[in-house]
């Protein structure tokens, strides 16, 4: 087997490298008019590489695992006043039965 037919190992990825300062004109407002004319980034040589969707299926090698994410975006961030006139923000996680959901709740003072 020779040297230029071994793939090189993955980046390791770490929480820091998704901290970062993101320019309001580079985030997304809309979907991209072709579904396949998304951006995708490629993590997957040492170097991090900004790709087009179109590209997956040339990057994929028998065995790998494709995870499909069929979830749905809701408006998930409340704005509010409290009565006292604070400022309270709800972010919702996720959905509950019954009309029920999990909120992560953000207020200028807390409540009693």
């Amino acid at each position: 087997m020779s040297s230029s037919s071994v793939t090189p190992a993955p980046r390791p990825f770490t929480l820091s490298d998704f901290d970062f300062e993101l320019p309001p004109e580079l985030i997304a407002q809309h979907p991209a008019a072709e579904r396949s004319g998304s951006r995708l980034l490629d993590g997957s040589l040492p170097t991090v590489v900004d790709r087009i969707f179109h590209e997956l299926p040339s990057l994929l090698n028998a065995g790998d695992l494709l995870v499909f994410n069929d979830t749905k975006v809701i408006k998930a961030r409340i704005f509010g006043e409290k009565a006292s006139g604070g400022k309270l923000e709800l972010l919702i996680e996720r959905v509950l039965p019954g009309h029920q959901v999990v909120a992560h709740m953000k207020v200028s003072k807390k409540p009693l």
